[in-house]
């Protein structure tokens, strides 16, 4: 067996965690291990050894469990301490390519942070996150990944009772917009400092030398978050709890609780149960992106400029600019999407129109279906617009446009009736419907026609909850 731990975060950032033990598992078995993503870390490990370490029933060796401090604000509401409640940091691994991740265990036991609650999981939430997470990797979406659910032999209550779980995640880092405002709002500059260049250190180490190292962070991870929310919009997908400490540093996609992928186009869709105001709609991601990054920037204002109206002013000047660069971003996703030749002015406009058009069509078919109307034609309930915008991205596609749309649009996505239909199997036991959805969905550009369609009639509306 090999799996070898370095503690970096512990060594750098004393005062930005807790260190705690997660609960000991009483039966512990294995209900998943992603043995590509093992190999992939360098991982060698029995089911036997992967049973006890990731479940919290014996610690691997090398581990130094802690709970990560940080703050956040939830639905706009700021909470000065929140932290790893229900999560226990083992330490961070070393990839033969010379990468390092986390290692992180979820649903693993009440912590100094878990805030009244018992800090568990229950087997669905575990394997949803184990799906939703593998989903979006083989989508190409940078995201955090699952390396193992475990089963632990307790039970855990929510409405009902329920078999508990723990999830083994692997991440670049856990470091959240939250974890600056944590010692932001303690106004602790040199923790502050600390953080911020331990964060350089990791994510971006070639702008350890720029003239203004903290504004160039600030710039880089604007452009991470971007990228991510555009290939967020693209498939559909939505995140449904944008708070501060789910948003990460790396521009991983971080914490897969009341998320979803839209079915029937509409830009106020909503899946939270806890959304009551649709602030984390499908159409408000690319706000809240800008809302989010400008608490970042916050943080950062004592270390871009010893004069804090000029680092307001330098900060400003970036955030002015999200807009845009999100603009930007989107643009090139759907011109792939679009099998779009070349760049031209009038893609974004292009693809805006193609949205009024598709007005409660299914987002992920009616990509995949553009290159053959006679398919398209069924998604519609009225198809006069569809056909009127035929024609000008006709126009602009050329030779090949049918390959292109294949390889830019998935054929499978995880559609919420699969999953759940999956989840409520695993629940009573049975993980059949869970591997054959999984293999399906890690084939995502491969027609597998049981896993294509669109829910059926009576299905819904789709609620998800955050697992806690």
């Amino acid at each position: 067996m090999t799996l070898t731990f370095d503690h970096t975060y512990a060594r750098n950032l004393p005062g930005a965690y807790l260190r705690v033990t997660p609960d000991v598992a009483p039966t512990p078995r294995l209900l998943v291990l992603n043995r590509t993503l093992a190999a992939d870390l360098g991982i060698v490990l029995s089911d036997i050894d992967a049973a006890s370490w990731f479940s919290g029933a014996t610690l691997p060796p090398g581990a130094d469990p802690i709970a990560q401090a940080y703050a956040g604000h939830q639905f706009g509401g700021f909470s000065p301490q929140l932290g790893d409640g229900r999560a226990h940091l083992l330490g961070e691994i070393l990839a033969p390519d010379g990468r390092r991740f986390d290692l992180q265990l979820k649903g693993s036991g009440r912590t100094p942070f878990s805030r009244g609650g018992d800090g568990k999981a229950a087997v669905a939430p575990m394997l949803r996150e184990y799906l939703i997470s593998e989903g979006m990797a083989a989508l190409g979406v940078p995201t955090t990944r699952a390396l193992a659910v475990v089963a632990t032999g307790e039970t855990v209550w929510r409405e009902t009772a329920l078999p508990g779980a723990v999830l083994a995640r692997v991440a670049a880092s856990h470091l959240r917009v939250g974890t600056f405002q944590f010692f932001s709002a303690r106004g602790d500059k040199a923790q502050l400092k600390a953080l911020a260049d331990y964060s350089i250190a990791r994510h971006d180490p070639d702008l350890a030398g720029a003239e203004n190292p903290y504004l160039a962070f600030l710039d880089a991870v604007i452009d991470r978050q971007a990228d991510l929310i555009a290939r967020w919009m693209g498939l559909g997908f939505i995140h449904g709890v944008m708070n501060t400490d789910n948003m990460a540093i790396s521009g991983e996609t971080i914490d897969y609780g009341p998320c979803a992928f839209m079915e029937g186009y509409a830009p106020g869709t909503v899946f939270s149960s806890i959304d009551h105001q649709g602030r984390y709609a499908y159409a408000n991601q690319p706000l809240i992106l800008g809302w989010n990054l400008a608490r970042l920037a916050e943080t950062l204002i004592p270390l871009i400029d010893r004069d804090p109206d000029r680092a307001v002013d330098l900060a400003n000047d970036r955030l002015h600019s999200i807009a845009g660069r999100y603009r930007t971003a989107w643009t090139g996703v759907m011109r792939r999407k679009l099998g779009l030749l070349g760049a031209d002015a009038g893609d974004a406009a292009l693809a805006d129109d193609l949205l009024t058009a598709m007005q409660g069509a299914d987002w992920t078919l009616t990509f995949r279906r553009l290159a053959d109307p006679a398919a398209l034609r069924p998604l519609f309930t009225e198809f006069t617009a569809m056909e009127a915008w035929l024609p000008r991205w006709q126009a602009r596609t050329g030779d090949g446009v049918s390959t292109r749309i294949a390889e830019a649009n998935p054929a499978v996505i995880p559609r919420n009736h699969k999953v759940e239909a999956a989840l409520t199997a695993a629940t009573a036991g049975d993980m059949a419907p869970f591997h054959a959805l999984l293999a399906a969905i890690q084939h995502p550009f491969v027609e597998t026609e049981a896993y294509m369609l669109p829910a059926p009639t009576g299905f819904g509306p789709h609620v998800t909850y955050c697992g806690t």
